[in-house]
């Protein structure tokens, strides 16, 4: 695909999301809706790199995915001998505070108490995210058809349960809040392997939590993580290769997201004075990388000492991975290495052989070409690969 086809796919895929939830709303239906804009998009990636972009995209999709929403109400209404119920009309021009409602409506249908907090990830990222069924698999750490099946079983529980497609009251936030930060946490973190448009789409969807709850933890802390990491965002790639935190252009950082970031962190500890939370204690990580002047000066204590923390609140094996880098600029790669072959239950997860690969590495072991070879088979995203490769001279 050309440079301009690859600019009309992302401008498709961001407002697909935006028409998504608009259409939700009138139709009542998820299933209905995500067909209806899924053949929209279709015509529109047929039609737009030929004919030039719309001078109102998300209009156009918007007519084009209700028009397709109709078409399947009257076929269906005629194949079971019922009249057609009548849908609303879609102003083409919608205000900006209604689209961000329908998000917002979107967000907290998917993450609705009665579903598991598996399947409100997972259908949050397929709608919202615009992820593929493969893409969501990967990202939760299952097969794809053990995926599909999900997201089958959660789109049909919406509509038995007849589950409202609305901003809950303020008293109903709480119990949402688990499954709608998980899903932005993981929006973000697609877009931070390589989907850029993911990362605003996450940052925006933080930013909407904090209005919605500026004394929540969770939301602050989120905030702040997503903000501190895409400060990061002009340094991290050179020529479509990630860059190592270690070699980044510190001067490119955004100092204005970092400063942001570190007062939403300082906020966010204020309101957790006893237990602390998972979101504000990972945000404080990123801190203490954003706030060193060179990669030498980091402070690897203080790193390591918030992960301990973390681990209190959040043992979990990705964690005890995330630790382990760290482990290993303070301590040595074989320090690091002994912790990261312990988490044999990351065997299926491409960062966990990306990170042996790099520490096999650095040991001069030939092992790391094994290693990265197992990174490809699991899914680590190309551009991580060649980063790889390059540091291995492997190809």
């Amino acid at each position: 695909m050309t440079g301009a086809g690859d600019a009309v796919a992302r401008l498709v895929r961001e407002e697909g999301t935006r028409v998504l939830a608009t259409l939700v709303r009138v139709t009542g239906s998820v299933d209905l809706a995500e067909d209806a804009v899924q053949d929209a998009v279709v015509r529109a990636l047929e039609t737009w790199p030929r004919d030039g972009v719309p001078e109102n995209p998300r209009g156009w999709l918007l007519v084009a995915a209700r028009r397709r929403a109709v078409d399947v109400v009257r076929r269906e209404a005629k194949r079971q001998g019922k009249e057609a119920v009548a849908m609303p009309d879609i102003d083409p021009f919608p205000d900006p505070l209604v689209v961000r409602d329908d998000l917002l409506r979107l967000v907290f249908t998917c993450c609705h108490p009665a579903l598991s907090l598996d399947a409100q990830v997972a259908l949050a990222l397929r709608t919202l995210g615009g992820l593929s069924t493969a893409e969501v698999a990967r990202g939760l750490l299952v097969p794809e058809a053990t995926m599909a099946k999900r997201l089958t079983r959660a789109k049909q529980k919406i509509a038995q349960a007849r589950i409202p497609y609305r901003v809950p009251s303020a008293e109903e936030l709480p119990a949402r809040l688990a499954g709608v930060a998980s899903t932005v946490y993981l929006i973000f973190n697609e877009g931070y392997t390589g989907r850029v448009s993911l990362l605003a789409e996450g940052v925006r969807l933080a930013r909407l939590l904090v209005s919605l709850m500026p004394d929540e933890p969770t939301a602050l802390g989120l905030l702040a993580l997503l903000l501190l990491q895409d400060a990061r965002r002009p340094a991290r790639f050179s020529s479509g290769v990630p860059v190592l935190l270690s070699e980044q252009d510190r001067s490119s950082w955004d100092t204005s997201l970092i400063k942001e970031g570190v007062e939403l962190v300082a906020r966010g500890l204020r309101r957790t004075p006893s237990v602390p939370n998972a979101y504000v204690v990972q945000a404080a990580v990123a801190a203490c990388h954003d706030l060193a002047p060179s990669y030498e000066e980091t402070n690897w204590d203080a790193v390591i000492s918030w992960y301990d923390v973390l681990l209190s609140v959040q043992d979990t094996p990705v964690v005890r991975l995330n630790r382990a880098a760290a482990v290993a600029e303070r301590d040595g790669p074989a320090s690091a290495l002994e912790l990261v072959d312990a988490l044999t239950e990351l065997d299926d997860y491409p960062w966990w052989h990306a990170s042996r690969a790099e520490l096999l590495h650095r040991l001069g072991s030939a092992s790391a070409i094994e290693a990265l070879d197992r990174a490809v088979e699991t899914g680590l995203p190309a551009p991580h690969v060649a980063h790889l490769q390059r540091r291995l001279g492997s190809r």
